[in-house]
C-alpha cells in the first residue's frame, strides 16, 4: 500500500476530488475488458500535462508502480494495476484543442473518444481512419498505446500511420515532443513510432496530433455468402489480385452467424459457414465496376451468393451485424477473445487450424476478424467455474499462437501483448531485438514504475517505496 503521506501530496497537488483513495472508488478502476482484476493503490484523474508531470515526480521519487488508463475497453489487460500503485485514468483529459482542415490536422488529448474526434472532423468532410470496433468507447490515447487499428486498416493503415506527434510524459516527470506537424519529418529518430503500441511502459502520452483524410465520396457494401469458410479466406486474394482495394473485409463464420442472428434478424443465412463483408469506396462513376470486380471474384472463389447493399440502410443493417458478434457471443457462454495475424496468403490455413484446436480441445471456436490484412480474432467458448473446461482454454490459446508464429504471424494485430500474451512473447521475437526492447525500457524506465508487468515478464516487480 502506499504511504498515506504520499496520497496526501498527491491531493495537496491536484486537489482532493481527484484523487481517489476509498476502496468503492478504487473498484471501479480495476478491471479491463479482459478477465484480469487487481486493485490500485490509489487514483489520480489529472487535467492537464502538468498534473501528469507533477504525479510522475512524485512516483518516480518513491518509486511506486503508475498505470496510464483511458476507457479500460483493452483486451489485454494493459489497463490493470497488477502491481497496486496509482492508476493514472487520463479520460478527463478529453479535449480537442485544434482541427485544421488546410492542413488536415487534428491536435487532441489522450482522454477524447475515437468516435467523438470522427464526428468532430466529419463536419469538416474530414474523417481519421482507425476505427477500432470499441470506437464509441476508445480513447485516441488507448489507441496510440495499443496502436489499434479496425476493419478500415487493410486499405488506410493502423493508428501509426496518422500520429505526426506526441507529447509524452516520461517516469521522472520530465516531459518530451516528438514529432510535428508535417507529413514527412526524418529529424532524428523515429521517438513517435517508439511510444506508439508501447503499451504505457515507457510514457505517458498527454497531446496528440493527428492526420486526417478526405471523406469519399461514396461507398457500396457487398455481402457474399459462403458454404466453405476456406473458399471465404481464398476469396480475399482474389478481391485484391483483381486490383480492386477494399475499404474492409470482415469475415464472420457460422458460428458468429447464427450468434448474432438469435439476437435480432439482420437478413444473415443462418446456414452458411462463412460471409464476407467487403465495402469499396471513391468516386461513384468508378465504384459500380470495382463491386463488378469484387462480385466476379467472390464467384471465383465459390460463393453461393453475392449481394450488393441498396442503399444507406441496408449497409448499416449488415455493419450492425458485425459490431454485434462479440456482444452476441457473450450470449453461449463466457468467452476468451483472442486476436493474432498472419500473412494472407495463411489465412485459409490458420482458420483450417483453429478449428482443428477447437475439435481437440473439445471447445466452440467462432472465428471473425479483418481478413484483408490477415486479422483473425477466434473466440474460445467456455464456462470460467468449470476448472477441467479452463485448462483444456488455456491449452487451446497457446496452441493458437504458436499456429500463428508457425505460419509467419504474430501474436497480436490490434490488441497488444499487455498481460495476456506477455509469456510468449520470446517465443515471437527476435532474441536480440527482444533484449534491445528491454534495454530501451530500462533506459526511458530505469526504475520501472510505468505499467510494470506489461508486455515483458521481466518487468513484473516493480521497484518498492
Amino acid at each position: 500500500m502506499i504511504d498515506a503521506r504520499i496520497i496526501k501530496e498527491l491531493k495537496q497537488t491536484l486537489g482532493a476530488e481527484r484523487v481517489l483513495d476509498s476502496p468503492v472508488d478504487r473498484v471501479a478502476y480495476s478491471y479491463d475488458a479482459t478477465w484480469a482484476e487487481a486493485l490500485p493503490d490509489v487514483v489520480v484523474l489529472p487535467l492537464s500535462t502538468a498534473e501528469v508531470s507533477a504525479t510522475l515526480r512524485i512516483a518516480h521519487r518513491e518509486r511506486i508502480a503508475v498505470v496510464p488508463r483511458g476507457a479500460a475497453s483493452g483486451l489485454s489487460g494493459g489497463a490493470v494495476p497488477i502491481m497496486g500503485g496509482i492508476c493514472l485514468c487520463l479520460t478527463r483529459m478529453n479535449r480537442i484543442l485544434e482541427i485544421n482542415p488546410e492542413e488536415l490536422v487534428a491536435v487532441v488529448q489522450p482522454g477524447v473518444v475515437n468516435m467523438d474526434l470522427q464526428q468532430a472532423v466529419g463536419r469538416y468532410g474530414l474523417f481519421f481512419p482507425p476505427d477500432p470496433a470499441s470506437w464509441d468507447m476508445a480513447t485516441l490515447g488507448g489507441n496510440v498505446a495499443e496502436n489499434a487499428g479496425g476493419p478500415r486498416c487493410l486499405k488506410y493503415g493502423v493508428t501509426k500511420d496518422y500520429v505526426l506527434g506526441l507529447e509524452v510524459v516520461l517516469a521522472d516527470g520530465s516531459v518530451m515532443r516528438t514529432g510535428g506537424r508535417t507529413i514527412k519529418n526524418v529529424t532524428g529518430y523515429d521517438l513517435t513510432g517508439l511510444i506508439i503500441g508501447s503499451e504505457g511502459t515507457l510514457g505517458v502520452v498527454t497531446e496528440i496530433t493527428l492526420k486526417l483524410l478526405p471523406k469519399p465520396a461514396a461507398r457500396s457494401t457487398v455481402l457474399a455468402i459462403f458454404d466453405h469458410i476456406e473458399a471465404a479466406c481464398q476469396a480475399v486474394n482474389r478481391v485484391i489480385t483483381s486490383g480492386v482495394l477494399p475499404l474492409t473485409t470482415e469475415l464472420m463464420d457460422g458460428d458468429c452467424i447464427r450468434a448474432v442472428q438469435r439476437q435480432r434478424d439482420y437478413g444473415l443465412p443462418e446456414d452458411a459457414d462463412a460471409v464476407l463483408l467487403i465495402d469499396v469506396e471513391g468516386w461513384p462513376e468508378a465504384l459500380q465496376r470495382e463491386v463488378d470486380l469484387v462480385q466476379a471474384a467472390c464467384e471465383a472463389a465459390g460463393a453461393r451468393a453475392v449481394h450488393c447493399a441498396h442503399g444507406e440502410a441496408e449497409a448499416e443493417r449488415l455493419w450492425a451485424a458485425r459490431r454485434a458478434i462479440s456482444p452476441a457471443l457473450a450470449e453461449l457462454g463466457d468467452k476468451l477473445g483472442e486476436d493474432i495475424a498472419v500473412p494472407r496468403s495463411r489465412i485459409p490455413e490458420m482458420v483450417m487450424r483453429i478449428r482443428a484446436i477447437g475439435r481437440k480441445f473439445d471447445l466452440r471456436t467462432p472465428i471473425f476478424g479483418h481478413i484483408g490484412d490477415g486479422n483473425l480474432h477466434p473466440y474460445l467458448i467456455c464456462d470460467r467455474s468449470d476448472a477441467a473446461m479452463m485448462a483444456r482454454v488455456r491449452q487451446a490459446a497457446e496452441e493458437i499462437f504458436l499456429a500463428a508464429i508457425e505460419l509467419g504471424g504474430t501474436l497480436s494485430g490490434e490488441h497488444g501483448i499487455g498481460l495476456a500474451k506477455r509469456d510468449y512473447l520470446e517465443r515471437a521475437l527476435d532474441p536480440v531485438a527482444r533484449a534491445q526492447m528491454l534495454r530501451l525500457k530500462r533506459l526511458f524506465d530505469p526504475h520501472n514504475i510505468l505499467n510494470p508487468g506489461k508486455l515483458f515478464a521481466e518487468t513484473e516487480t516493480a521497484s518498492a517505496p
